[in-house]
This record gives structure tokens, sequence and C-alpha cells, in this order.
């Protein structure tokens, strides 16, 4: 028998204030709310949540794992200052201005999304895909761009 994927669990240091920003992000809600653990998902029935979790140590090296956006049927553009008025920040990665996704970060700027152009085939869900992209700086000032990456 396979397993199945539960929570995705975020480090964080301000679990409560991160959470609401993702829930916010998803249009989900804060399902289950601890001291040491905030559970955010679509609905309590989702097979798929995402946990935060305290962490006490500073990040010091990029993310493997960042979470695809698709923003559905809704205008990309409209969501990203959507995103960006919640409180997240763009992100330059060395970025081309042709790719067919915007790096976003959360507002401690610990953790990164990209906002990827809706595929034609795209289902109702919000997250579409988990993937590991590593941006290769082609000059030095890109780097300090990428250290929280």
């Amino acid at each position: 028998m396979a397993v199945s994927l539960h929570h995705i669990v975020v480090d964080a240091h301000n679990l409560p204030a991160l959470a609401r920003f993702w829930a916010q992000v998803l249009d989900w809600r804060i399902l289950s709310e601890r001291e040491r653990e905030v559970v955010i998902g679509a609905d309590e029935a989702a097979s798929v949540g995402i946990c935060f979790m305290p962490v006490s140590d500073v990040k010091t090296v990029k993310n493997r794992l960042h979470l695809d956006l698709n923003p559905g049927h809704d205008d990309r553009d409209a969501e990203i200052e959507r995103i960006l008025a919640l409180g997240a920040r763009r992100v330059n990665i060395g970025q081309t201005g042709a790719e067919s996704w915007t790096v976003l970060a959360d507002p401690r700027a610990t953790n990164s999304a990209c906002c990827v152009r809706r595929r034609r085939s795209s289902t109702s869900s919000m997250i579409t895909a988990w993937s590991v992209r590593r941006a290769v700086a082609t000059r030095d000032t890109d780097r300090a761009s990428m250290d929280h990456w």
C-alpha cells in the first residue's frame, strides 16, 4: 500500500502570523492552533494541509522546496498584487522577465512561492505542484538576492 501526503510542514518563527498569511493567500482557514503547531487547510476534510512548527534557528540556506501557486481562472497579475498586498514581496533570483512564473517570498522572507501562469488543464486546487528549482546566478549581484532561496 502506498502512503499519502498528510501535511506539508513549514518551520516558522511566528507561527500564527505565517499561518494566517498563507491561509489568506490560499483562501484556506486555520484548522488547528496550538502553541507549537498551527495547521491550515481548505477544510477539515482536505487531504493535505500545511502545518507550521516553531524553529529557533535562523535560516542560512535556500529552501529545497517551494510552493507553485496556480491563479486558477483569475488574472495572474491581479493575484500577484493581492498576495503582495497581504505582505509578500517580489524576489529576484536572476529572472529574465520571460519566465512563466513570478517569485514571491512570504512577509518574513523565509519561504518562497512562484505564481505560475494558469495551465489550460488547471484543476481547482491553488497548489498545483511542488517543485525544486535551482536558480543559477549569472552575476555576483544576483548571489545576494538568492540568499533566501
